[in-house]
This record gives structure tokens, C-alpha cells and sequence, in this order.
């Protein structure tokens, strides 16, 4: 089957053109949508590669319809190659059906996973740098009196999880962190 995909950001844009665009081409099922492409969760979407099928194919107006982000693109389209599913793109003049749409998808693939490794290079060598100048990462440790404050107000359960955030300054995910930290230690306690 051949299906169709067509996204814009706002209600003030129109999907008549991209539409126009995807009916041209034969598209057997649309799926369009009014929604940001930097959401991960985009309904459409989602039902939409829920439903592709090994030998589908998938058009669309132009790749930034499927994504905003190298990550998100990516993504897809380590999905498309995994499933069998082809990828056409009209703007692009991509078409993953052809021998020659099939390299420079792979070609395409190769580069964006050539980004991501110098990003992570770079990253790495960033921080290094940092270390080799006596820098730690990470958040500062809290104070031990402050926890001991946010552990008795959450035990005393007279305290909502906000109530103490406000007053200690502890985050939610910190308060818990420490509450399992507390429930290892008493239980290593208690079996001794």
C-alpha cells in the first residue's frame, strides 16, 4: 500500500498544497495532522507506523514533515530499514523503491550517524577537558541536614510531596532517590 503523510505546525497553515502533492502521486491512505513536528507524540504519525507493513510505502511533501530533528528523522528512518518499509519524498526527489533512492538513503544515514558520533566525540572531549581543569559535573550535593529535613517531613506523612519540595528545595526525584537510598539501609540493618 501506498500511504500519505501531511503535518503542519499551526492552524493558520494550510495542507491543501502538501495534499494536492500526495493525491498526485497515488497515495492508496492519508494520515495529515495540525500539530508541531518538535512533539514526539504526533496521534497521526504514531498510527500510522503502527499500520506500515513490510514493502508499504510511505510519501511525503518533504522529510521535515516526518521530523524537525536529525534525532527524530534518524530515527524513522532506522524504523523504515528495519521494516522494509520505503520512503518517498516529493520535495527532495527521494525514493527509496529505486536503486539510487536506496544509496542515498544509506548515504544519508551514514552522514546523520557521522553527526551523532562527532557530537559525542566532541561531548567527551569537552568534558575531559573540564576534568583535566579540576571541574565536576553534575548537580552539587545536598546539604545531609536538608535531607534528614525532607526524610522525617515524608515519614511523618503530615507532608505533601510539594509541601516538602518548597520547604527543602529537594526535588521530587531527589526526595525519592534518598527514601530508597533510607529503605536499603534499613534493610541490610534488619537482616543482620
Amino acid at each position: 500500500m501506498i500511504f500519505g503523510y501531511a503535518r503542519v505546525s499551526t492552524h493558520d497553515q494550510n495542507l491543501r498544497m502538501q495534499l494536492d502533492a500526495l493525491n498526485r502521486y497515488g497515495i492508496d491512505e492519508l494520515y495529515d495532522e495540525t500539530i508541531s513536528g518538535s512533539k514526539k507524540q504526533r496521534p497521526q504519525l504514531d498510527e500510522l507506523l503502527l499500520k506500515l507493513r513490510s514493502g508499504d510505502i510511505l510519501v511525503v511533501w518533504r522529510l521535515d514533515r516526518l521530523g524537525r530533528t536529525v534525532r527524530q528523522l534518524l530515527d524513522l528512518a532506522e524504523f523504515f530499514q528495519k521494516k522494509g518499509i520505503h520512503l518517498v519524498s516529493l520535495t527532495e526527489n527521494f525514493d527509496t523503491t529505486t536503486a539510487m533512492g536506496r544509496a542515498c538513503f544509506n548515504i544519508w544515514c551514514v552522514l546523520a550517524q557521522m553527526e551523532r558520533d562527532v557530537i559525542s566525540e566532541r561531548t567527551y572531549a569537552g568534558l575531559e577537558a573540564a576534568r583535566a581543569r579540576g571541574r565536576k559535573g553534575g548537580r552539587k550535593p545536598l546539604k545531609p541536614e536538608v535531607v534528614e529535613v525532607a526524610l522525617r517531613m515524608y515519614h511523618s506523612r503530615n507532608f505533601t510531596i510539594s509541601e516538602i519540595e518548597k520547604t527543602t528545595g529537594i526535588k521530587k526525584t531527589s526526595l525519592y532517590k534518598y527514601i530508597g537510598k533510607k529503605e536499603k539501609v534499613c534493610a541490610s540493618v534488619n537482616v543482620m
